[in-house]
């Protein structure tokens, strides 16, 4: 490996909080790990917690904090990690919830959960940062 420059790649991309953000979002997700046996799962992941940052948080068009939110991708031969960043503005993290069977919302984070090998939440009422963790075989290369 050359001193300056690692195995694992990050990507970032900046979106206004628009729902039309969300399916560009996933897009890019799926370009950037066109390769990944993960590819799939992230994209999942990425449209659900870019969904939940533009719903429920100050990142939507018109918030305080600007309506945005940050997403990156962060790669390497065994791991690829998925972190949304919201813009804040509510008082309580992202928590997975258990709605009842009549309940149309809810079930998201659980899914990521589900589908993850580990989920984080970092952050208070100026921004959360969730971070999903997904694992596959190592690369042959």
């Amino acid at each position: 490996m050359h001193e300056y420059t690692s195995t694992p790649r990050v990507w970032g991309l900046s979106c206004p909080g628009s729902p039309e953000e969300v399916g560009r979002v996933r897009r890019w997700t799926r370009d950037v790990l066109r390769d990944s046996p993960c590819a799939d799962d992230a994209a999942l992941i990425v449209t659900e917690l870019s969904a939940n940052a533009v719903l429920h948080t100050a990142s939507a068009d018109g918030g305080p904090a600007g309506g945005a939110f940050h997403v990156s991708l962060a790669v390497s031969g065994v791991v690829v990690s998925i972190s949304v960043t919201d813009s804040g503005g509510t008082k309580t993290a992202p928590t997975v919830e258990h709605p009842g069977a009549e309940e149309t919302h809810g079930r998201g984070l659980a899914m990521v959960t589900a589908l993850a090998h580990h989920v984080e939440t970092h952050g208070d009422q100026r921004g959360h940062t969730v971070t999903a963790h997904l694992t596959h075989a190592p690369d042959a290369s």
